[in-house]
This record gives C-alpha cells, structure tokens and sequence, in this order.
C-alpha cells in the first residue's frame, strides 16, 4: 500500500493544469474548422430537402392536366353570425 505525498499532489495538480491548457490549445485550433464542417454539411443537406421538395412539388402540379375551380362558395358568400348587439358598458363611481 502506497501513501500520498506532498510531491505526488503537487505533480497531479501540475498535469491536471498542464493537460487543461492543451486543450484549450488544440480547442482554439481544430474547433473552427470543425464548425465549420458541420455548418456546411447542415447546408448542403438543407439544399437537398429544397431540391428535392421542389421536385416533387413540381411533378404534382406538371402531371394535372384538370384545373378545378370551387364554385360554390364564390355564389353563396359566408355570412356572419350576429350573436347581439355591442353594449358599451361605464363605471359608476
């Protein structure tokens, strides 16, 4: 069984700050271009989903040869309901 000393803390606490500052060497170094990455791969596949709505949407409307048109509600117009009429209530003090 081994016992902790002095000089093994100091020297676990100096790799723990050591290993810390390379990381964030090699975080400001490979982290941009990792982004970067990602936001292009999100984009191009963005354009993808475009095109391939876009596409779709197009061989729908390219295979009718019918338009039709709705009549009937162009002859009889909505009516509003009238539920009563608009009282203007005051405050009596």
């Amino acid at each position: 069984m081994q016992t902790a000393s002095f000089t093994g803390f100091i020297e676990t606490i100096f790799y723990m700050i050591a290993f810390y500052y390379i990381f964030k060497f090699l975080a400001k170094l490979f982290l941009p271009l990792l982004v970067k990455k990602v936001v292009q791969k999100a984009g191009e596949n963005f354009q993808k989903q475009q095109q391939y709505s876009q596409d779709n949407s197009w061989n729908k409307t390219q295979n009718k040869d019918e338009v039709i048109y709705n009549t009937s509600n162009s002859k009889n117009p909505r009516e509003t309901k009238k539920v009563g009429d608009y009282v203007d209530y005051e405050e009596i003090d």
